[in-house]
């Protein structure tokens, strides 16, 4: 059975000391336009292939909401077929909590930024400029720069001379980095939260160098008229001595421990996975190479760093238990997470369960590029695009039509064939789920997706405004074009982010702590 539950009684159910997961089922460009401060995003366009892992718990109250266009009800529909059978809908969606008087948070990772803004505020991380890290430069002082950043990301754009060292990683390659006590550490991001998030854990984590966050990271940097560097590949080393391992380990060990963060051996993390009262997510906490190198099922990848960054893209219960794995122990624990004893290696002599899944997705009919070209110019077929908009505008097969899964029903012509366009072959079986129900009987899938098309030397056309900006649903404009040149969305961004703690309820405030990071 399915409940409706109203704006009042959803704000109690947030605000209670009971697992919820309350899931946004817009599509990305809505939900970043404005969602409650605790939903976490799942678009119904990807919803059964990203609900296992984000609410792997069937029996844990799970909340829909939409924006007011009968969406959710449809996700729920399709949760239930999937077993969950604690479900809840937001009556009138998202609207309706506006009008309760409760707030609509824009931009996305809202908790994680709001996190990084708490820290700033209540304990004062030291921060520099742009302007200020120049002068140091110029006057050839003894300063390091790190960026706290994924490799991939480093790489597009960074401070010159910076060094890559993921946030997770910091506390244990910092000594490394900086071996002289008095070389300044100056740690940056993209824009604000790992900037600050890293600088602070080097301050707790108790190192003797002066350490500041980059105000602003590299959009600050930009906005200051300074050169960004690009391509850049200095990363920290990998040689870590047995010895300073060992010392590493016993510091982070009692950095957790005075902080509150229990560590809880694997046997005991198995048995949280068999019990239905509660959810428990195990996350390997590693940088992409050192996961690449060995994983173990059922643990999933969310690097340290990116962890307090973007926490809902793992976790969408509020309320959950969290294990963090890693290989030396040496990472500081976060702020709400236990750590599991003997990290990877003591979690690979276990058989663990496989981590949850989905029912199997009856898949279309393929048909190749040869077959639809000739279909095409018959006229007896239509194609539907089901990529992300931004992507369909820059390369498309001409006589296609671009649609999402929550209104492809209105773009099809029940009395042809379908044939779907994407480069995901399970957003297209979610797709064509809708479209069989709408009444669609031939259904087809290109097979090997634009790539065979391009590979039978079969044109692709650009549309610069196709799908029309109103209807890119699946794309948020104000947080993509600040890397791109556009100074004015830099600073909109960065007067968002600065803008959120304003925003917060004494329920929003009252759930986070700052014991420690």
């Amino acid at each position: 059975m399915i409940s409706q539950i109203d704006a009042a009684t959803l704000k109690a159910w947030l605000g209670d000391d009971r697992e919820i997961a309350l899931i946004d089922v817009s599509e990305h460009g809505q939900y970043g336009s404005g969602h409650p401060f605790f939903a976490v995003p799942l678009p119904y366009s990807r919803f059964e292939l990203g609900l296992p892992a984000l609410v792997p718990n069937p029996a844990v109250r799970l909340v829909l909401c939409d924006q007011g266009d009968g969406i959710a009800a449809r996700a729920a529909a399709r949760a239930a077929a999937e077993g969950y059978h604690n479900l809840h809908i937001l009556d009138g969606g998202k609207a309706a909590w506006r009008r309760a008087g409760y707030t609509l948070y824009a931009g996305v990772n809202v908790p994680s930024k709001t996190f990084g803004e708490l820290v700033h505020h209540e304990r004062h991380t030291p921060r520099i400029s742009a302007h200020a890290v120049q002068a140091m430069r110029d006057a050839k002082e003894n300063f390091v720069i790190v960026d706290g950043r994924p490799f991939a990301e480093y790489r597009k754009m960074s401070i010159p001379g910076g060094i890559c060292c993921p946030n997770g990683e910091l506390a244990l390659r910092i000594k490394a980095i900086a071996p002289d006590p008095t070389t300044k550490i100056v740690v940056n991001c993209a824009g604000r939260t790992r900037s600050i998030i890293g600088a602070q854990t080097l301050l707790d984590f108790g190192i003797p160098n002066q350490v500041y966050a980059l105000e602003n990271g590299t959009q600050g940097w930009y906005l200051a008229g300074l050169a960004l560097e690009h391509g850049a590949l200095r990363r920290h080393s990998d040689d870590i001595s047995a010895a300073d391992i060992g010392e590493l380990q016993a510091r982070a060990r009692q950095f957790a421990l005075t902080r509150g963060v229990t560590f809880v051996a694997p046997a005991a993390a198995q048995a949280w996975l068999r019990d239905p009262a509660r959810t428990s997510f195990l996350l390997d906490v590693r940088t992409a190479e050192e996961f690449a190198a060995q994983s173990v099922p059922c643990f999933r990848h969310a690097p340290g760093g990116q962890l307090i960054q973007a926490t809902d893209a793992w976790v969408g219960v509020k309320g959950a238990r969290l294990v963090l794995a890693d290989d030396e122990l040496a990472q500081p624990a976060g702020h709400e997470a236990c750590v599991l004893e003997g990290g990877i290696a003591a979690a690979a002599a276990l058989d663990w369960p496989p981590p949850p899944g989905r029912s199997a997705l009856p898949e279309p009919k393929p048909i190749t590029a040869g077959e639809l070209a000739r279909a095409l110019d018959s006229a007896c077929v239509q194609a539907i695009d089901v990529r992300p908009a931004m992507t369909f505008r820059k390369s498309h097969i001409a006589q296609a039509v671009w649609s999402i899964r929550p209104r492809i029903a209105a773009a099809a012509d029940r009395g042809i064939t379908t044939v779907l366009v994407a480069d995901e072959p399970g957003v297209a079986a979610l797709a064509a789920l809708d479209l069989r129900e709408a009444g669609c009987s031939d259904i087809r899938l290109l097979a090997g997706g634009p790539a065979d098309w391009r590979d039978a030397g079969l044109p692709m056309v650009a549309t610069a405004d196709q799908p029309a900006d109103a209807n890119c649903i699946d794309f948020l404009f104000f947080v993509h074009s600040r890397h791109d040149g556009d100074a004015e969305a830099a600073r909109q961004y960065l007067a968002w982010e600065t803008g959120l703690l304003d925003q917060l309820d004494a329920q929003e405030r009252g759930t986070f702590r700052l014991s420690g990071l």
